[in-house]
């Protein structure tokens, strides 16, 4: 019989948001007549922007002819897409990226999952917790998170940054050496944010360190404050030590066509066994064009397009109808005494369980009382429970029934 993937039978129960998908079908299969209203998993509700509907149409239009027609286009991202992200989303802010510094792919959550083949086995890896499950499942397959402690219910060799109310939901440096260090800003799941000052002084440790980081950005478009920075390229010194990544999916509706981007800096590098430098970028761009055919030309139109005068307007629209929902939950929940954190420069809403429940019995009262999905917060780190996250990508009028049905539950 063939051996399996030791590494695989470290992971812990199921995937955050399949149990949570398993939980919510079986009870609707006990109460068909419930009206569910998923404030859970952050999947968008508004259609696809007009703009960019008009360049996959056109996109399409142009595959029906052979005069026009494309098979496989470049691994990488084709040209007018690589060059609309380098003008729009980083020159404008006075950062300059190259083009061979762009990898246009399918999704974000691929790219923070797969970046870690790249690196040595025995990398010592550093994550907020609470966490996007992603950032720690994959180094468990790939076997860097050592055996899991049924006692702190955290994996023996993973380098846990508590991010609690204590805190401002900011972690804190390492106490010890780490080798890769994973951001998210604006926070998945808490929705805090840092300022170009504090992220600063993550840049620095990591230039004094030695380590990487690998920073996911996929919510930057949601930021409202001008002191939030939209890119840790912002930073001096940030093109020497991280790797940004970047997604379509909230920003413009993305989350079913799949489009999204990395940069890796050509100034990134790391050392291979027998201590030579090696350039980082040139070991994603292998690993990429290996494993992966690139995206659909019709989708990169489609993203290219964001970047047009319509399509800006149009994203800001869909930001602005996000936002306002996230407003909306935020105050609802803050007026009947709950504590509320996020959902000001992020389109989500950490909240305090009420006193006496965990995050996961907060789940079932929510849906059996109310008929409301969340996320609990223990299923992003063991500093989550006792939390629950909130979205802001239902519709307006979901999210107001939601409130108000929160308004009447007893807590």
């Amino acid at each position: 019989m063939t051996s399996i993937n030791q590494n695989y039978l470290e992971l812990q129960g199921s995937y955050l948001f399949s149990e949570i998908a398993k939980r919510r079908t079986k009870f609707m299969q006990e109460n068909p007549q419930a009206e569910i209203i998923s404030l859970g998993i952050g999947d968008v509700t508004r259609g696809l922007p007009e703009a960019v509907l008009k360049a996959m149409h056109g996109a399409v239009d142009e595959l029906a002819q052979p005069v026009s027609f494309r098979g496989y286009g470049p691994e990488q991202g084709y040209d007018f897409l690589v060059n609309a992200i380098i003008e729009n989303d980083y020159r404008t802010r006075g950062v300059e990226i190259a083009s061979n510094e762009v990898f246009v792919s399918d999704g974000s959550k691929c790219d923070v999952g797969n970046i870690q083949e790249i690196f040595s086995a025995d990398s010592i890896v550093a994550v907020q917790d609470p966490v996007y499950p992603v950032y720690v499942d994959t180094n468990v397959m790939a076997g860097r998170s050592g055996k899991y402690n049924g006692e702190t219910k955290r994996y023996d060799n993973i380098v846990y940054l508590a991010c609690t109310a204590e805190n401002d939901f900011k972690p804190l440096l390492p106490d010890r050496k780490v080798d890769l260090i994973y951001l998210c800003y604006p926070n998945n799941p808490t929705g805090m944010t840092l300022t170009k000052d504090e992220l600063k002084v993550w840049v620095d440790y990591a230039r004094e360190n030695n380590c990487l980081i690998l920073f996911d950005s996929a919510y930057e478009a949601f930021i409202q404050e001008d002191d939030v920075p939209h890119s840790i390229y912002e930073v001096e010194g940030a093109k020497e030590v991280a790797i940004e990544f970047r997604s379509f999916s909230k920003t413009a509706g993305f989350t079913g066509v799949r489009c999204a981007y990395t940069v890796v800096p050509r100034g990134l590098k790391g050392l291979d066994a027998a201590g030579n430098s090696v350039v980082i970028n040139d070991l994603w761009n292998r690993r990429h064009t290996t494993k992966f055919n690139g995206v659909s030309y019709v989708t990169q139109r489609g993203a290219e397009a964001i970047y047009s005068p319509e399509g800006k307007a149009q994203i800001s629209e869909l930001i602005d109808y996000y936002m306002t929902n996230a407003g909306i939950i935020r105050e609802g929940l803050a007026s009947i005494g709950l504590e509320v954190f996020g959902g000001v420069n992020a389109p989500y809403i950490w909240l305090k369980t009420p006193q006496g429940m965990d995050s996961w019995s907060f789940f079932d009262k929510l849906l059996s009382e109310a008929n409301i999905v969340g996320t609990p917060g223990v299923g992003f780190g063991q500093s989550g429970q006792g939390y629950f996250r909130l979205t802001a990508f239902g519709s307006r009028e979901n999210t107001v029934k939601a409130v108000e049905r929160i308004r009447k539950l007893s807590l």
